[in-house]
């Protein structure tokens, strides 16, 4: 089936490509690209880029460029499929192409060919993968489509979603999905395995971030308030824990959950990342913490206010639970964190084209210390084909 995409194809019906054995040439670096979409993939061990003239990606231990595609156009949304050269592309819009964020495109970049393509009659918000799945978000619905047929499997209708606000589960078998509910403040909870839907009322006003284990079994949300962050048992849409960002409203830019979901980050536009103690049962989660068991105590003790005590008494804000750990950034950017391949550490990368490793105590808390800091747009950056 011939693409849809022109904008991306050459004239022999490949994807243009940049030349991945060298740095860009005296042109690119005269105009500084410009970052329509950051992420990191499904297990931390790259971050990619969706830029106005193609795609970046980079490893994240150690940091180092792995892949640079330049096409005639930008891309609006990019995902990428584990460690594997697998993207689904969505193309940014132009003043003489407005329906080019209105389809995606899936590329194979080792093979160098496209594995298919979809096509919707509004602006795509977001893209997800898995291995057997893509699940695309438009304003009001969610389409679920299996890899690699790409045929439906399943439509979902959300409230408003501008931002796309979706997750899944990324381990094999049935897959969970969580997405906004039908109502202000409600989150949507869908398990294919037990064919089961669950909603939780999480806040009073809208909800703006999500985030889920990777088992599927847990979920944080945060709404446009932005000060409280709540965590939910998905099998049953219980509450197990809220937590305090702070007591100014803020925009969470994003909620990431650690491997073992003993700790949640979370970044906002007021400029700091909070890492939160969490109080999940390792059990259910099938982990081992017990390495880490003699460091719980303490960090649980440093995450509450000192006036806990008073709970029921004082106002909830007294009492409330905060952050074990922070760090401070440059305000003015978006920033998305996420958890290292090594214990206690966090990843944070900017808008700016920044990436910032830093490691936090677990015990005493307190301000991160910043291990690494790159800018990942310097032009001298050199990328190759593969790893």
């Amino acid at each position: 089936m011939k693409t849809t995409f022109p904008f991306l194809m050459s004239s022999d019906g490949t994807l243009p490509q940049a030349d991945s054995d060298s740095s860009p040439g005296p042109t690119q670096t005269q105009i500084p690209l410009t970052i329509h979409q950051l992420s990191f993939n499904q297990v931390n061990t790259c971050f990619f880029a969706a830029t106005d003239r193609g795609f970046l990606v980079f490893n994240t231990d150690p940091y180092r460029p792995l892949l640079r595609r330049d096409f005639d156009t930008g891309l609006s949304l990019l995902s990428m499929l584990f460690r594997f050269e697998v993207f689904a592309l969505v193309g940014s819009s132009t003043a003489t192409n407005t329906n080019i964020n209105t389809k995606v495109l899936l590329w194979d970049d080792h093979a160098s060919r496209f594995g298919g393509e979809l096509s919707f009659r509004s602006s795509i918000r977001s893209i997800r993968l898995r291995r057997d799945t893509i699940i695309v978000t438009l304003l009001h619905k969610i389409y679920v489509h299996n890899l690699p047929g790409l045929k439906l499997l399943h439509q979902l209708e959300t409230t408003s979603n501008p931002k796309g606000l979706c997750e899944v589960s990324q381990l094999s078998g049935p897959m969970v999905l969580v997405c906004p509910g039908l109502q202000k403040g409600t989150v949507r909870v869908e398990n294919y395995g037990s064919k089961r839907t669950t909603f939780i009322n999480a806040h009073s006003s809208n909800i703006t971030c999500l985030a889920l284990t990777h088992d599927g079994r847990f979920l944080a949300t945060a709404s446009s308030k932005g000060t409280l962050i709540r965590v939910f048992n998905t099998l049953d849409g219980t509450l197990i824990q809220e937590v305090r960002r702070g007591a100014d409203r803020a925009e969470i830019y994003s909620l990431a959950f650690s491997s073992t979901a003993q700790w949640l980050a979370v970044s906002s536009d007021k400029g700091t990342v909070h890492v939160f103690s969490l109080k999940v049962d390792s059990v259910v989660l099938g982990d081992d913490r017990s390495s880490s068991a003699s460091e719980s105590p303490l960090s649980n003790q440093s995450a509450f206010s000192p006036l806990s005590i008073l709970k029921g008494v004082l106002p909830k804000y007294f009492s409330s639970e905060w952050s074990v750990a922070q760090f401070w950034l440059p305000e003015g950017s978006r920033y998305i964190v996420s958890f290292g391949q090594q214990k206690n550490r966090v990843m944070i990368i900017g808008m700016d084209g920044s990436f910032r490793r830093c490691q936090f105590d677990p015990v005493n808390g307190g301000q991160m210390t910043q291990l690494e800091e790159y800018n990942f747009l310097k032009p001298e950056e050199t990328f190759s084909k593969s790893e």
